[in-house]
């Protein structure tokens, strides 16, 4: 089948936390023999930022970021036999979901594919005029890339015919284990840039942390990060590219994972960071968050803290050994239940069947 999917960016990570997902997953779907289009719109700089030329499992259409780009890229909707509109695309993302479904034909299956369901929800429970709220009754589907039973009965509540979560994973030949790169040594090594809705909890399970233990090294990757946040047993690095994640993850004795506040609540949203970290065989110290035991194994494939004093309780009796042990645990894990691969089974088993009803209603027609 044709996929139209719209989103923020499949060249660039920059300010795109989306992108692993979107690329690990639509290569995986184009594997079972889906033509793939993806458009983004020339936003946020990050085409200057590239990480990624354009792949051969893709095409990349860029759209400039104005009212007649948009019509434009939302025209080539008609095309495709799946349209998608993921939220966060990043330039008027109401009038490109009202545009892009408005040009798919009607045999087409639509969708809205949600990659921050929990902020997402909260707008549509504020406001019954949001746009996505008012879509869902001409969408054949929600997907979302987390969040698990909550996020699919709320969106049946709101109205979607069906809501289907399509979890994060790992694409090996992206993240794997590389040999430890001397700038990146660390006790303990967090990734992500500063956003509001996770600051306060980065400040509780790292910088807090961090601060209780000047004897150990700590190392923050990411943008936006100020230096008087820091102290100065912190190494701050600013943004660091995809291409240099596995070494930033295998490298120190530990990495840290942080839910922004929202997917923390809700659970069942295990961010790219998680597989990633799996993937290159690193010892991962996670937040709480209703299901992580559903993904890995707690105290043997993956570390769990419910606050600071967690993170320095396990910092002060982790030896390199058993970081190494619980690294190579995680990998083994993820490499047999959780690549995008297997994830990619899901969603295409999925699209075939809507599309198959889709025909079915057209011929009762």
């Amino acid at each position: 089948m044709k996929i139209a999917f719209y989103g923020s960016s499949l060249l660039s990570s920059y300010w795109n936390g989306a992108a692993t997902y979107y690329r690990g997953l639509l290569k995986a779907l184009a594997a079972h023999g889906h033509e793939i289009t993806f458009y983004e719109p020339d936003a946020f700089d990050r085409q200057t930022h590239r990480d990624m030329d354009e792949p051969p499992w893709a095409r990349v259409v860029v759209w400039e970021a104005s009212a007649e780009g948009l019509r434009g890229a939302a025209a080539r909707a008609a095309e495709a036999d799946v349209v998608v509109k993921a939220s966060g695309v990043g330039y008027a993302d109401d009038a490109l979901l009202e545009a892009v479904m408005g040009a798919a034909r009607a045999d087409a299956v639509k969708l809205f594919w949600d990659v921050d369901a929990p902020a997402t929800l909260a707008e549509m429970a504020a406001d019954e005029s949001h746009a996505v709220r008012r879509m869902l009754p001409r969408l054949d589907a929600v997907m979302t890339y987390g969040g698990g039973h909550p996020v699919v009965t709320r969106y049946e509540g709101f109205g979607a015919r069906a809501c289907h979560p399509i979890y994060n994973a790992l694409d090996p030949d992206t993240h794997h284990p590389v040999p430890a790169d001397p700038r990146f040594a660390a006790d303990l090594a967090f990734l992500g840039n500063r956003m509001p809705d996770r600051e306060a909890r980065v400040r509780t399970f790292f910088l807090e942390p961090a601060a209780a233990a000047p004897d150990k090294s700590f190392l923050l990757g990411g943008s936006g990060w100020e230096p008087w946040q820091l102290t100065g047993n912190v190494r701050a690095i600013g943004h660091v590219g995809q291409g240099e994640h596995n070494a930033f993850n295998v490298t120190p004795k530990a990495v840290l994972n942080v839910n922004r506040e929202s997917m923390a609540h809700i659970g069942f949203s295990p961010p790219t960071r998680v597989f990633e970290a799996a993937g290159a065989g690193a010892c991962l110290i996670t937040d709480h968050w209703e299901g992580v035991a559903e993904f890995f194994a707690p105290g043997e494939e993956i570390l769990v803290a419910r606050d600071g004093a967690d993170v320095a309780e396990i910092m002060g009796w982790l030896e390199p050994d058993d970081a190494q042990r619980i690294g190579r645990c995680a990998l083994e894990r993820a490499l047999r239940d959780h690549t995008y691969a297997r994830r990619a089974v899901e969603a295409d088993a999925i699209l075939r069947a809507l599309a198959g009803a889709k025909g079915r209603e057209g011929a009762a027609a």
